[in-house]
């Protein structure tokens, strides 16, 4: 397979994969209502950076900067998340910028990698700095730091191919490593929003059978024991920002996190009341089965 052909290959893998893997995560299916701002951001940049190298030979610094920038657009301009889906549309946003330059004639592979990896890591940086820093300078220092590490990340692929790496493995690597950055996220966290759901059953929220197939990576892409599968998928999306919500509130200054509060207290009224209809619709069900 030539490797224009493979680049454009593995751009669809990788947007299908990152698709498969963020659903995983949230069980919710609106990432590209997300993504368009990223993609459209995404593509401008690769436009420029097509062009930049005729003003200089400084290619990975080039690819860094401009994807640090775009993360911070994307992140200004975007919801709030968590520093993981930041790195999802960063990682996003690289994709993009690199179909201008999958049909510039060279590197097609090496650029896919480039792209994807300065990506990521700025899009995880400029979130983190702006969701866990609240002095502007701070997140202004934060911001160079991942301004130099997003051209790092940029030239390890070059460094890689003179390592004696092939092109091919390293760009495969490059699409494969986003998604599966994802998945593990969601296992890191598994025991954090498993501590919050039980601090929501022990203030009677939800009930305690609920906390571990609400909590666990597998189990709540099931049933979870309830009479409608797609209302416990839905109640695991709402039981999940609850304990994003309450990870989110911490450190914000009062106003902030008085908001935060109040949207809690909303889903916390949501559950009880998905939790009642289910209750009642499993006692229907049960008893027309013993009239059976």
């Amino acid at each position: 397979m030539a490797d224009p052909v493979l680049a454009l290959v593995l751009l669809a893998a990788f947007f299908l994969a990152a698709t498969i893997a963020c659903f995983f995560k949230t069980l919710e299916s609106d990432l590209w209502r997300d993504a368009q701002s990223p993609v459209i951001a995404g593509t401008i940049c690769g436009m420029l950076i097509l062009f930049a190298p005729r003003l200089t030979n400084q290619h990975a610094v080039v690819v860094g900067v401009i994807l640090t920038i775009a993360a911070l657009y994307v992140r200004l301009t975007g919801r709030e998340s968590e520093p993981a889906d930041g790195m999802t549309l960063g990682a996003m946003t690289g994709a993009a910028a690199a179909i201008p330059m999958l049909f510039a004639g060279e590197r097609e592979l090496l650029s896919f990698a480039e792209c994807i990896l300065a990506g990521a890591v700025a899009g995880y940086g400029i979130t983190f700095g702006l969701t866990h820093v609240r002095d502007r300078m701070k997140q202004a220092l934060i911001d160079a730091f991942t301004a130099a590490l997003a051209v790092a990340a940029a030239a390890a692929p070059s460094f890689l191919v003179r390592a004696g790496l092939a092109e091919r493995d390293v760009a495969i690597a490059a699409a494969a490593l986003v998604p599966a950055l994802i998945i593990a996220a969601v296992f890191k966290q598994w025991p954090t929003v498993r501590g919050e759901l039980r601090h929501e059953a022990a203030l009677g929220v939800i009930d305690n059978e609920d906390v571990r197939t609400t909590a666990h990576p597998f189990l709540r892409l099931g049933r979870g024991g309830w009479h409608d599968p797609r209302a416990h998928r839905q109640f695991v999306r709402i039981a999940n920002k609850i304990a994003l919500r309450k990870r989110q509130q911490r450190g914000r200054s009062e106003d902030v996190a008085r908001l935060y509060q109040l949207e809690v207290i909303k889903l916390r009224m949501e559950l009880q009341e998905m939790t009642r209809i289910d209750r009642a619709m499993r006692l229907h069900a049960d008893g027309t089965r013993e009239r059976r």
